[in-house]
């Protein structure tokens, strides 16, 4: 597809997109995608929303009663685009990184580096300098903005970057900066396809990429989940656990709701039941979190506060049946389920009201398709796993990484994950394609014994992965946290061992339980699979050297 006229005057960001040969098929099916030659996403998120639902509107709520409306929050990303332009030389096509946990300001700061022309650069608050720096020398930002509770190391990893707090009352400060601004700012006429985010992945492979998204697709994730699974009105209030640099997080609080005039409910960090208490009390009527946070909510016998809500969302893991009919019985809500992926921003596969069917992820958005490929890339039938295909008006471009011509082929975005497609249209999910056990000669699934492990009542959370074994080819190997006060022992062991054998097919049970204290898990809370096999691949690597020095 050829790109049109750039308004970046920084050309970094088109010069590091993949080549043209290497990119995925992009398709505008819907009349709501047919968007304009010259377009910044920031100008419609909030310029023609102040003009359009009025200036007066709630648009970001905290817990603590703190409320900014559609006009202050307009008044401030215009303040921050001046401080930018004017205080720190910023011009279209820099690149600003943003660290800060979810609140108001991070939101009137990613508005504003939009304004301005340039791109943001998210990054997870609780990332660590080392893992900051790895960020800034693959995408170079000029400035970094962070909120001063999450300073430290962020100057030693900036490089050249210009530091700038926020929340503080320091002069440099970008809030005491900003109030200083007329918050008059003409926005930059950017192109449809310049750059407007880089996003990089949330590391379950345990090295990062950096996706690359235009000003177009931020709007055509709301143009199309949001507008035909959710269907948001002005009166909703949106709220859910994810990080804003978390593109479920970005889109589900912040894109989603502006687009749609509704308002976004702000936590900068609760525990589910917490999350729970806050959104009841702020009315929120559509949620965003994880399927194990719905089921903490019910442990703790909570599912009244979910009562509230008109949507309920589950996604970044796969939500279990037995999840869902548990929150459906509790509280009447049936969970929307959905897959989506960094590389395109926000969910694809889904499905709501009564074209749910519990067990299945949905069926392809409107505007996107879907289909299961096999190993050669051939279209694969009715309820034969293969490899998760998708094609829309979104699509992967990684920031100049050999990895783009792995997710990409043959036009198509290829997952990761190992799906099949019923013979009605509806994915099933089986596992993550590297999740995917096979001992003797069995495929396993994984996410489906992490369920059954689920069910029983002394199980907190567990992760099931492979373990090398020499006879089998690996084993199922589980680790597992136990709820408090109960102690890990054989019996234990034996006892939910039988369970899962009674739960599903007893050649599925782990063989292998390790009991553990917590999970790994990365800064937008999925489990760490890679993690965990790494470390039995190294155990199993130690054993094979301990046999060859005895047999020695």
């Amino acid at each position: 597809m050829e790109l049109t006229p750039s308004a970046h005057v920084d050309s970094f960001t088109r010069d590091n997109l993949p080549p043209a040969e290497q990119w995925p098929v992009l398709e505008f099916t819907l009349p709501e995608l047919q968007y304009p030659e010259r377009l910044n996403a920031a100008a419609v998120l909030i310029d023609d929303a102040v003009a359009t639902f009025g200036a007066d509107r709630p648009a970001l709520r905290t817990p603590d009663g703190t409320v900014w409306t559609y006009g202050e929050l307009l008044l401030r990303a215009n303040q921050v685009a001046q401080v930018l332009t004017e205080d720190l030389g910023v011009v279209p096509g820099n690149r600003v990184l943003l660290r800060g946990p979810n609140n108001p300001w991070l939101v009137a700061a990613w508005l504003g580096v939009l304004k301005a022309g340039a791109v943001v650069v998210t990054t997870m608050p609780v990332l660590r300098g080392s893992e900051v720096a790895k960020i800034v020398e693959l995408t170079r930002p000029a400035v970094a903005i962070s909120d001063h509770r999450f300073l430290d190391g962020v100057a030693e990893a900036a490089g050249g970057a210009a530091v700038v707090p926020y929340g503080s009352d320091d002069a440099a400060d970008l809030t005491v900066r900003c109030a200083a601004k007329s918050g008059e700012f003409a926005n930059v006429e950017t192109a449809a396809d310049d750059v407007a985010l880089l996003g990089p992945t949330s590391g379950t492979t345990g090295s990062p990429k950096v996706t690359m998204h235009f000003h177009r697709d931020i709007l055509a994730n709301a143009d199309t989940f949001a507008r035909h699974i959710l269907k948001p009105t002005a009166e909703d209030v949106f709220a859910g656990s994810p990080p804003l640099a978390f593109t479920f997080g970005l889109g589900g609080l912040v894109v989603f709701p502006l687009r749609f005039g509704a308002s976004s409910l702000l936590t900068e960090r609760a525990t589910p039941l917490q999350l729970a208490e806050y959104a009841a009390a702020a009315g929120a009527t559509i949620l965003f979190t994880a399927p194990t946070a719905y089921r903490a909510i019910l442990k703790d016998g909570q599912g009244g506060l979910l009562k509230g809500l008109r949507v309920a969302v589950s996604a970044g893991e796969h939500l279990p049946k037995e999840t869902w009919e548990a929150v459906f019985e509790a509280t009447g809500l049936r969970l929307v389920n959905g897959i989506g992926a960094t590389e395109l921003l926000h969910v694809f596969i889904s499905a709501a009201g009564d074209d749910i069917r519990p067990g299945t992820t949905g069926v392809a958005v409107p505007g996107y398709r879907a289909t299961i490929l096999d190993e050669d890339g051939n279209e694969l039938g009715p309820n034969q796993p293969g490899r998760l295909a998708v094609i829309g008006p979104t699509g992967c471009r990684y920031l100049n990484d050999a990895r783009q011509a792995n997710y990409v082929r043959g036009g198509w975005n290829i997952t990761g994950d190992t799906f099949l497609k019923d013979e009605d249209g509806y994915f099933v999910y089986q596992a993550r394609s590297d999740n995917m056990i096979v001992s003797s000669g069995y495929n396993i699934g994984a996410p489906e014994v992490e369920a059954a492990i689920d069910q029983h009542p002394d199980v907190v959370e567990n992760a099931v992965v492979g373990r090398p074994d020499p006879e089998r080819g690996s084993v199922v190997c589980a680790f597992i946290v136990l709820r408090e006060g109960v102690e890990p022992s054989a019996a234990k062991r034996k006892e939910i061992q039988d369970f899962v054998k009674a739960t599903i097919a007893p050649y599925k049970y782990p063989r292998d339980i390790r009991f553990v204290t917590e999970l790994p898990r990365n800064p937008s809370g999925k489990l760490q699979h890679f993690k965990l096999r790494q470390g039995l691949a190294q155990e199993s690597g130690e054993e094979t050297a301990e046999l060859a020095g005895a047999t020695a």
